[in-house]
């Protein structure tokens, strides 16, 4: 017996892993060979192609496209109508399947509203990606970026909120009192 729960018209191919307790709502399709952790939240019309791995708790709003190559730890936010692409060069008369490259989403990152991540550049833990950003190189953890091409403009908190570091390096999340230590454009949390 199935443990997640799928939405009728969701089309989901033999040789899926799906874990417990996630939900697939309208017109999404979850193609063959991809993993999708415990308590994910996959929306409308979401494509989720072959390999693709997703951690636990992932939300995946609507009309996202998640392409072979890619996977999500836990707590990855994909907000809607966000791409990921797999091929750097692509043209209808080649054929390249046999050579997606690879990009890997940290955990509790966020993907806003209509991102591109350009394939083969990795995005850092709780990095946060602003809403219509082309990502065309890795992000680094905590990171916040913008526009087009993505450049980044802040560091974010755990809980997303921009940071202000003060002349120490050090800085608060308003909401949660966490602290963050920035220091060579690397910034730690300190609190852990």
């Amino acid at each position: 017996m199935e443990q997640y729960t799928a939405h009728p018209t969701a089309v989901i191919d033999e040789g899926c892993n799906i874990g417990e307790g996630t939900k697939i709502w309208h017109f999404s399709h979850i193609m063959p060979g991809c993993s999708i952790g415990k308590n994910c939240n996959i929306g409308q019309n979401v494509v989720i192609s072959p390999e693709v791995v997703l951690g636990n708790n992932v939300k995946i709003q609507n009309n996202v496209s998640i392409y072979s190559g890619v996977t999500c730890d836990d707590d990855v936010f994909l907000g809607p109508s966000c791409v990921f692409t797999n091929v750097v060069n692509p043209r209808s008369a080649v054929n390249r399947r046999g050579s997606y490259a690879k990009t890997h989403v940290g955990k509790g990152a966020s993907i806003g509203a209509n991102a591109t991540i350009v394939c083969g550049h990795d995005i850092g833990k709780f990095a946060f990606i602003g809403a219509g950003a082309v990502v065309t190189k890795n992000i680094p953890d905590y990171a916040l970026v913008v526009g087009n091409p993505a450049r980044q403009t802040g560091w974010m908190s755990e809980y997303g909120h921009k940071l202000q570091f003060d002349a120490t390096g050090n800085a608060v999340c308003p909401e949660s009192a966490q602290t963050y230590h920035l220091e060579k454009g690397v910034v730690t949390r300190t609190d852990a």
